[in-house]
Parts: structure tokens; C-alpha cells; sequence
């Protein structure tokens, strides 16, 4: 019988098992994890921390259970800490002090991404704290019970912290979001958009601190105000969310590396090692907004890299077709969602880019009712006129406008193209040239 190994069973992990344990019986798949859960849905901490989510229980779903049920091998609260790539063995310890010495067949490296940690005075005072795992959201609900947190710090503007900083003002905190950059999700919007989300989170009571850097963390034994280049401010809690970096210390020294340190995988998911696979946010993407290979850590794309690799784990070619990046927010009432690469992206990696712009109602004028203004940008490159991405906001739901933009990207479609697709009209749902067609027909 062929063994499979997999270390980590987070998204990624996750998906890889399920998809060797339901499809192919004639594998004995074997499982280390250093945590005591397993799929824990991180996205959904802020909901959590917020109250907007009665409890965690929803958080998970999957568990050591089941995998035993399906016939794995889970091993908890085990820390993986040498491969043998040669002789095909995992060295692991158990929190018990176990030892063991597990051989493989194929193995799947599923170790996720670890928070970045500021090299800077006062990160270990009390109530400094990190948002990645559920004892992370755990702790720090359980610390809010206390009357005396009243000030809320969050570090990075990102998409974790902008929903933080949603979180904590909901239950009452007075919130400060600071970021380095000059406004918030830089990352996924152009400046025309983040400036929605930014007016969004100072109507509802968050302090934007943007283009500061935070210098130190002062206190006496707990965290009491915290430090920039250019102000203090209070802080009887600081949660630092600047962002993750790929977990691929296992066998760094073994398997070739992307710039940024993740593992570096082709489009069957194999690392440099052929029997050596390495899937979600420790691993490289393909990234077909750019047509290259990226660093893209989101848990759409964990899932699909580990149906990947466990059908090829297990002998059944299957390929990659890509990701473009495709992800959304929502904040109170606004939502926003984009796919693929800004404006400002783009013109930095060197495109001939622009842009075409599109405010407009969901629906026709003569509906009087739940009818919401749409904010659409189409980014494409001028020469080739293939589309490279795509924002959209509202305070109505058109989060399923964006997965169109997702294939478009995917499959190199053109923005002439788009101006004449077969999109239906009906009052109840939206305009006949609605707010799609016009941002394409009004492109150069």
C-alpha cells in the first residue's frame, strides 16, 4: 500500500486529505500537525471577535474524527522537525514526547504561512497579541471580557486589520488602524476605491493613523500606548496584523525556493523533489493576471492547490490551470471585491495599463426601493487589450459579478470582447446596459 504523508492540516491540508481519503482507498494516509484543530476557518475570526457570530463552533469543518473515520493516521500537537528527503522519512515529536520515524511514498507539505513579527521594543508585553489561529481569537475574546481594554490598536491595513477594526468598534472599542502605506488594502484595490473604505471606517468612529511606522510598544508589564514616527497613542491592546510570510523552513536547504521563500511548485503542485509536494500558503502560484509564477496566500487558493496535489500525490495527472487572486470584503455595509491586478499594480510591473471606470444604480431609476449605486473599474492592458483586473463595490451584493472578471482573466479575454457579451436584463436584477457593459464600451 502507498503511503502518503501530509504535514498540515489546515485549508490546504485539509482539502489534500479529503480528496486522497474519499477517492483512492488503497492509500494509507498518515497526518502531523503541530496544533490541537484542525480547519479552523480563520476569515471568519472578525465575525467572531465582532459578535456578529454567535460562537466558533461554526469555524471548523473537519476534524481528527473524521480523518480516522476515513481511515488516516492523525497525529496531533506533533511537531514535524526534520525530513530525510533521501531515505523518505519524517521525524516528528509529540507533545507527549513521542518520537517518530514515519516513511512515505509521496508527501504533501501543507505548513501554511506564520504572521510576520515587527523587530521592534514591546512586542511581548501582555495584551500585544496576533490574530492567525483560534487560540488567537480565543485569547483575545477572552481578554476583551475585561472592563479595563478600552483603547484598541490594530497594526496594518490590510484585509485582517480592516476587519478587526470593525470588530473591536463593534463591541464598543475605540479603534485606531495604522498602516505604513497611505491608505488601506492597497494590495487589491486602486486608491479610488480604498478611499470608499477609508471614509467607510472614519463615519463609523476608527482613527486612520496612515504613513506611520511604528517605532516601539511601551508599557510596564502590559501594553499601554504604542509609539510611531509621528504620534502615541493609547493602547490597552495592540493586535499586529502586517502581514504573513510563507512556513517553509522544513527542508529549505532540499527544495528550491521562490523569492520570497515559498516553496516553489509547478503546475502539478511537485516541488524541485518529484515525490515532494507543497500546496496553500507555503507554496507558489501561477498567477494568470500576470502570466507568471506569484505568492498569492489565500484560502480559495489553498483548497484548490490541495485537490491538486493529492489526485497527482496519487497518480492521477491533473494540472493547475492558475489563480487570478479573486477576493472580497465587507465592512458594515459596503462590499467590495476585485480580481487579478490594479491600475497601480500593473503599471509598475511594467504594463502599458489603463483603466476604465463605470458609476451607475444596480438596477433601472424607476425602482425605488434597494436600489444601490455600483462602483466598477475594468483594468486592461492597452496593447493586447486583455483584461488584467477588476473592482467592483456597492452596499448591494454583486459579489457574483466578480467570478465573471475571474474567467475572463483566466482565459485572456479582451476588453473589446466584453463590450457585446450576452448579459440578460430584468428591472428586478439590473439596467439593460448595465454598469458591465458600459465600463467596457466606454474603454479606449
Amino acid at each position: 500500500m502507498e503511503r502518503i504523508v501530509v504535514i498540515g492540516a489546515n485549508h490546504a491540508g485539509t482539502a489534500a486529505i479529503n480528496t486522497i481519503l474519499d477517492n483512492y482507498k488503497d492509500k494509507e494516509v498518515t497526518i502531523f500537525d503541530s496544533n490541537d484543530n484542525i480547519s479552523f476557518l480563520g476569515c471568519g475570526m472578525a465575525l467572531w471577535i465582532g459578535n456578529q457570530i454567535s460562537s466558533s463552533e461554526g469555524l471548523f469543518y473537519c476534524s481528527k474524527e473524521i480523518f480516522e473515520q476515513k481511515g488516516a493516521k492523525v497525529y496531533l500537537e506533533t511537531i514535524v522537525y526534520h525530513i530525510d528527503f533521501d531515505k523518505k522519512l519524517v521525524f516528528a515529536t509529540g507533545k507527549d514526547g513521542q518520537n517518530y520515524q514515519t516513511p512515505y511514498d509521496k508527501l504533501i507539505l501543507a505548513t501554511g504561512s506564520l504572521p510576520i513579527a515587527p523587530t521592534i521594543e514591546g512586542t511581548d508585553l501582555k495584551n500585544v497579541q496576533y490574530v492567525k489561529l483560534f487560540q488567537n481569537a480565543k485569547e483575545v475574546i477572552d481578554k476583551l471580557h475585561d472592563g479595563l481594554i478600552r483603547n484598541v490598536v490594530v497594526v496594518g491595513a490590510g484585509y485582517i486589520g480592516v476587519e478587526l477594526a470593525e470588530a473591536f468598534n463593534r463591541i464598543g472599542k475605540k479603534v485606531t488602524l495604522i498602516d505604513t502605506a497611505s491608505t488601506c488594502l492597497s494590495g487589491y484595490y486602486d486608491r479610488e476605491f480604498t478611499d470608499i473604505m477609508s471614509k467607510n471606517l472614519e463615519s463609523h468612529g476608527i482613527k486612520l493613523a496612515y504613513e506611520e511606522t511604528v517605532t516601539s510598544i511601551k508599557g510596564i508589564g502590559k501594553v499601554e500606548k504604542i509609539v510611531t514616527d509621528k504620534h502615541e497613542y493609547p493602547a490597552d491592546m495592540v493586535v499586529l496584523g502586517i502581514g504573513f510570510k510563507p512556513n517553509s523552513q522544513l527542508g529549505k536547504d532540499s527544495l528550491e525556493l521562490f523569492k520570497n521563500g515559498a516553496y516553489l511548485v509547478n503546475e502539478h503542485q511537485q516541488t524541485s523533489q518529484p515525490d515532494v509536494y507543497a500546496i496553500g500558503d507555503c507554496a507558489t502560484v501561477y498567477d494568470n493576471a500576470i502570466q507568471k509564477t506569484s505568492y498569492i496566500a489565500l484560502a480559495t487558493n489553498a483548497v484548490r492547490s490541495g485537490i491538486v496535489a493529492a489526485h497527482n500525490a496519487c497518480e492521477t495527472p491533473l494540472k493547475s490551470i492558475g489563480v487570478q487572486g479573486s477576493n472580497g470584503i465587507c465592512i458594515w455595509d459596503l462590499k467590495m471585491v476585485s480580481t487579478g491586478i490594479t491600475l497601480d499594480k500593473a503599471k509598475s510591473l511594467g504594463y502599458d495599463a489603463v483603466a476604465t471606470d463605470y458609476e451607475d444604480t444596480q438596477k433601472p431609476d424607476f425602482i425605488e426601493h434597494d436600489n444601490y449605486k455600483v462602483k466598477i473599474r475594468i483594468v486592461y492592458d492597452k496593447k493586447t487589450r486583455i483584461i488584467l483586473g477588476a473592482q467592483m463595490c456597492s452596499e448591494y451584493d454583486i459579489s457574483m459579478a466578480i467570478h465573471m472578471f475571474s474567467l475572463a482573466i483566466q482565459e485572456q479575454v479582451t476588453i473589446d470582447k466584453l463590450k457585446l457579451t450576452d448579459i440578460f436584463f430584468l428591472p428586478h436584477f439590473n439596467k439593460p446596459y448595465n454598469y458591465v457593459t458600459m465600463a467596457a464600451l466606454m474603454a479606449e
